[in-house]
């Protein structure tokens, strides 16, 4: 209501007036109204798209859709619903073709001028309804009116012309059409080549076209032109054209501000293009500067870690470094305190005993050629062994490869504990070099018991008798070892490559390198020496010392038990006790014996071969004692075969070490002087009243003590008996 408020301050003949009407509907109470009070033109408004979907739910209709339906025409209705305006006119029938719907497209323009309002556009519809007037036959055919394309610019003049012409004028109004009908053809015309859009249009709604000619309809200008003029000639009529023609200056008047504002809005969306384009390229310069700022500073990130890295590796460097020094300097430190604790065994040794000599370098070297392969006579785990002669002694000399830190220490263990050893069944330490790390020896003229048994030298093989002598020697080496006081000593890898034979056969226990001090204070149940790395020789050691690394002294008794079987056998240990086992419980022990000798006493052998199967026990605590039981057993045993022995292989002489060093002689009462060698007691007292020598070596002795050698004085005892047997059964 408020624009027909303001428009009737303008024009002092206008009176606007707010009635309240009542009725039982919206609709019936207006058209009511209309026809109490004479109201010619009745204008509304079509209902929201809301309101629309209310009506439309409930099934009621709204009061346009009420008003058009009706069946009073008192007055011409106009529906304004959205760019369209629907009409009925007084006077008529009702009919489903009675309404005239027009399509806004005409006044297109007015719907986006801000200025004006759109209930002007009614204002213009009502008083310009003399030029749109329905003729009544047309009405009833239900034809259309459609006004075709035209360009924008002759829709403006059309437009002012339907607004603003004279109206009393029917001629002028009659040109004004034709105009507007030459204009619409020409136009029509570049509308199809130039595609122009579609300006108007106007249809009958709700009605079907009686298929009359295009020319007939209301669909051109010259319709317009034939329209009768049915200008009223009451005063009223006079009265309105006289408003419509204020209004109409009026409304010439907005058009020139609506194009003002066109202009103006022009250039406000010029500005504003021009600013968004500004506006994007300051964007874009923002993002860009962003986004440098951020490589910046993911580039200073970067340096910044880098730095963070090389500071680190720096420290890092420092810290290897500064342990790189420590270790070096404790290494340094490490090996001067070994080299001080060298020296002192080194001067220990040449100061408890002379009889080991300190050999030079240059010695060794002129005695072996500069270790020729020719003087080569073996290769082991520690080193090559060489012939040689040093001070018209026939020897051999050991040379430990110095090439790690236990190599060394074995050197000085093993001469450390040689020359401290003296026994016949020994092998004899002669002297060493430690700028070489060489270990001079007796030199065994029959080589190793490896060799004998395995024959590698193609050689005879060795008689059953000196089979079981050999194992008794190895034995009394072996308790001599264990005996020793204040502590025991362990081989640890006694095995047939280290008994050697002298030319006599008389077995010696040679490399005492894995060998152990240990204290005899703690029983065999318990742990006496326990080693982080185990030593030895696989299918010799100590299956309970190869697991747990404990040391006993009846460990070694595992390796000699394996030895009596291949003293046996002749066999690889492979597989040996397994086989011996099953042999003995089956009483076929002579099929596993070795059948290079057919003369075994079986009895004797199935003894030493149970003996030996005592002594490979998988448990310490289930082996023998070496001196209360294996020795004793020994002994009997070789008593027994002494009287079975055949003379003849091999020769009826005496065995080397029965026979005195000084007497040549076969000894009666043997003892063992401190030089390790074995001498008649009266010879060797006559010989040390002169001197302090050794009567082999030539060395000073480092005592005058002497020691009864029981074990061979009952072995001469033995041989000697058995040869009288002999002698007395030859008789």
């Amino acid at each position: 209501m408020l624009p027909f408020r303001r428009l009737s301050d303008r024009r002092a003949n206008i009176t606007v007036e707010t009635v309240v009407v009542e009725g039982d509907g919206v609709a019936e109470a207006l058209l009511r109204y209309a026809a109490e009070s004479g109201v010619r033109s009745l204008v509304l408004g079509s209902a929201s798209a809301s309101f629309r979907w209310f009506h439309k739910v409930l099934s009621i209709p709204d009061v346009a859709t009420a008003v058009l339906k009706s069946t009073q025409n008192s007055c011409n209705v106009y529906v304004v619903c959205k760019r369209r305006v629907i009409v009925k006119l007084a006077g008529h029938p009702q009919a489903t073709s009675m309404y005239r719907v027009l399509k806004m497209s005409l006044l297109y323009p007015l719907f986006y001028l801000p200025a004006m309002p759109s209930f002007l556009l009614l204002l213009v519809l009502m008083f310009n309804a003399h030029y749109v007037s329905v003729h009544s036959s047309f009405e009833e055919s239900s034809t259309s009116l459609n006004i075709h394309s035209m360009s924008h610019k002759e829709f403006e003049e059309t437009q002012r012309s339907l607004l603003f012409d004279n109206f009393t004028d029917a001629e002028s109004c009659s040109m004004s059409c034709s105009q507007a009908r030459g204009s619409h053809s020409t136009s029509s015309n570049a509308s199809r080549s130039s595609g122009s859009r579609e300006l108007v249009h106007m249809g009958s709604v709700g009605a079907k076209t009686t298929g009359r000619d295009v020319k007939q309809s209301y669909g051109s200008h010259s319709t317009l032109k034939e329209v009768p003029y049915a200008a009223s000639s009451s005063s009223d009529e006079c009265q309105s054209i006289d408003e419509v023609e204020k209004l109409r200056r009026e409304l010439k008047e907005t058009l020139v501000m609506y194009d003002k504002a066109c202009e103006d809005l022009v250039h406000a969306k010029k500005k504003i293009q021009v600013l968004s384009t500004e506006c994007s390229e300051e964007a874009k310069k923002v993002e860009h500067a962003l986004h440098t700022e951020e490589t910046l500073k993911q580039k200073a990130a970067d340096e910044k870690a880098k730095h963070l890295e090389a500071i680190k590796e720096v420290e890092q460097a420092k810290w290897s470094f500064t342990r790189e020094a420590y270790s070096k300097h404790k290494a340094e430190m490490v090996g001067s305190m070994m080299s001080l604790d060298k020296e002192k065994i080194v001067d220990a040794i040449l100061s408890n005993t002379r009889s080991c000599r300190r050999y030079s370098k240059h010695e060794i070297e002129l005695a072996t050629d500069n270790f020729s392969e020719a003087r080569k006579i073996g290769e082991g785990g520690y080193g090559n062994v060489y012939r040689c002669t040093l001070d018209h002694i026939e020897v051999a000399v050991k040379v430990i490869q110095q090439d790690s830190t236990d190599k060394t220490d074995e050197f000085l263990r093993e001469v450390e504990i040689l020359s401290k050893l003296h026994h016949p069944n020994l092998v004899l330490l002669i002297g060493f070099c430690p700028e070489m790390g060489c270990l001079v020896y007796e030199y065994m003229e029959n080589g190793s018991l490896e060799d004998q048994l395995l024959n590698n030298k193609k050689r005879q093989p060795l008689h059953w008798f000196l089979r079981f002598r050999i194992i008794f020697e190895v034995s009394c080496g072996l308790a001599f070892l264990h005996g020793r006081k204040p502590e025991p000593i362990v081989h640890r890898d006694l095995k047939p490559a280290n008994i050697l034979l002298d030319k006599n056969y008389v077995a010696k226990i040679g490399d005492a390198g894995f060998a152990k001090l240990i204290s005899d204070l703690v029983p065999d149940c318990q742990t006496e020496y326990t080693d982080t790395i185990v030593a030895g020789t696989l299918y010799y050691m100590d299956p309970e010392y190869q697991q747990t690394g404990t040391v006993r002294p009846k460990s070694d008794l595992f390796g000699l038990g394996v030895i009596i079987l291949q003293l046996l056998t002749g066999k690889r240990p492979h597989g040996l006790i397994v086989s011996v086992e099953n042999a003995v419980k089956k009483g076929l022990l002579f099929h596993v014996l070795d059948m290079s000798q057919t003369d075994w006493p079986l009895a004797e052998a199935e003894m030493l071969a149970k003996l030996g199967l005592q002594c490979t026990a998988l448990k310490c605590r289930d082996r023998p004692d070496l001196d209360s039981e294996v020795l004793p057993k020994l002994e009997e045993i070789l008593r027994r075969i002494s009287c079975k022995a055949d003379m003849r292989n091999p020769k009826p002489c005496a065995p080397a070490h029965f026979i005195c060093p000084i007497t040549k002689e076969v000894m009666d009462d043997p003892y063992v002087v401190a030089d390790g060698h074995t001498y008649e007691h009266y010879a060797i007292e006559a010989w040390l009243r002169k001197y302090r020598t050794s009567p082999l070596t030539r060395r000073k002795l480092p005592n005058l003590s002497i020691i009864p050698n029981h074990s061979l004085r009952a072995a001469i005892q033995q041989w000697k008996n058995s040869s009288r047997a002999e002698a007395w059964n030859g008789q």
